[in-house]
C-alpha cells in the first residue's frame, strides 16, 4: 500500500491540503495548525518558499474537508494516524512547521521518526509552545465549563471576533477546540534518546502564553543546532508578522535544496541499510 501511495500525488489525499501541488518539488514542508484550526490556516504561505519547496499543510478530522469526521481526543491516536498517513511521502527532502498545538504534533511525530529509524525533518520549527518536558501551569482548559472556555479562547486571540460573536458558529467551533485542547493536554510526556535535526524555535515578543525561557527549552530535547527567533505579535504572530517569519523559513529551505541531492541519497542509503 505504501508504495502505491507514493504513486498518487500528496494533494489526492485527505490528510493534507496542497495549496499548489508541485510534482517536481526537491522538498516539502509539513505545516501543522495550532488548537482548532485547520490546514488553511497557511494556505497562502507556497507564495513564499523557495520554487523547489511544495507546502502540505495537515488536515485533521473534525475540521474543513473532514468535518464529518470526529476529531481527536487522544494525541497518541493522532499520532498513530498521521504516522500513517505521512511515512509515504517523506521519500523527498522535509521539515516540519507548527504552531502551538501543532508544534507538540510536530515534536511527537519527529521523535517517533526517529525512534523507528525512518527518515527525520531536515528542520523542525516549533512555534509558540513551550518545550515538552515543561509541565502545565494552568488549569486545563479542556476541563473549563463552557462560558470560561470560550472566555479563555478569546484571550488567547487567535479565533476571529466575527466567529467570536457568532453562538451558532461558536457551537460549532468549540467542540473542535476542546478535543484538540484535551489531546495535548492529557499527554504524558516521557523523554527520550534527544532528535538529532536542527531545532528553530519562534515566538512573538508579546505572547503572554509562552515566555522566552520557556522557548529556550527545547534546545534541551536535541543534539543538532538549536537557535531561538522572536516576532512582532503576540501568540498569533504568525498571523501579524508572516512576511518576516516565511522569509526566515525559506531561508533555512534554500540552504536544504542546495544540498538535496546528497540528503535523499542518504536516505535512501539509510533504507537500504534497515
Amino acid at each position: 500500500m505504501g508504495a502505491q501511495r507514493l504513486l498518487n500525488d500528496i494533494s489526492r489525499d485527505k490528510w493534507f491540503q496542497v495549496p499548489k501541488p508541485n510534482g517536481t518539488a526537491n522538498a516539502r514542508l509539513f505545516c501543522f495548525s495550532y488548537a482548532g484550526g485547520n490546514a488553511s490556516a497557511y494556505r497562502e504561505w507556497y507564495k513564499y518558499l523557495p520554487e523547489g519547496v511544495e507546502l502540505c499543510n495537515i488536515q485533521l478530522p473534525g475540521r474543513g474537508s473532514r468535518f464529518k469526521e470526529a476529531s481527536y481526543t487522544s494525541l497518541n491516536t493522532l499520532l498513530d494516524g498521521l504516522e500513517t498517513a505521512i511515512v509515504p511521502y517523506l521519500d523527498k527532502n522535509f521539515s516540519f512547521f507548527g504552531h502551538s498545538m501543532g508544534a507538540q504534533v510536530a515534536f511527537e511525530l519527529a521523535r517517533r521518526l526517529q525512534s523507528k529509524g525512518q527518515s527525520t525533518p531536515d528542520y523542525l520549527f516549533v512555534s509558540a509552545r513551550k518545550a515538552p518536558q515543561i509541565p502545565l501551569k494552568r488549569r486545563p482548559l479542556h476541563q473549563l465549563s463552557e462560558k470560561e472556555f470560550r472566555s479563555e479562547i478569546e484571550r488567547l486571540n487567535g479565533t476571529p471576533k466575527e466567529a467570536l460573536e457568532n453562538p451558532e458558529l461558536m457551537d460549532l467551533i468549540s467542540p473542535i477546540l476542546r478535543a484538540d485542547c484535551k489531546a495535548v493536554e492529557t499527554w504524558d510526556y516521557h523523554p527520550s534518546e534527544p532528535l538529532n535535526i536542527p531545532i528553530v524555535a519562534l515566538g512573538g515578543v508579546l505572547d503572554q502564553h509562552v515566555s522566552i525561557d520557556e522557548l529556550e527549552k527545547w534546545a534541551d530535547v536535541t543534539k543538532g543546532p538549536f537557535e531561538i527567533q522572536l516576532f512582532s505579535g503576540d501568540h498569533f504572530y504568525i498571523h501579524q508578522a508572516t512576511d518576516a517569519l516565511m522569509n526566515m523559513v525559506s531561508r533555512k529551505l534554500s540552504r536544504i535544496l542546495s544540498f538535496g541531492n546528497r540528503c535523499v541519497r542518504n536516505r535512501l542509503e539509510r533504507s537500504l541499510e534497515r
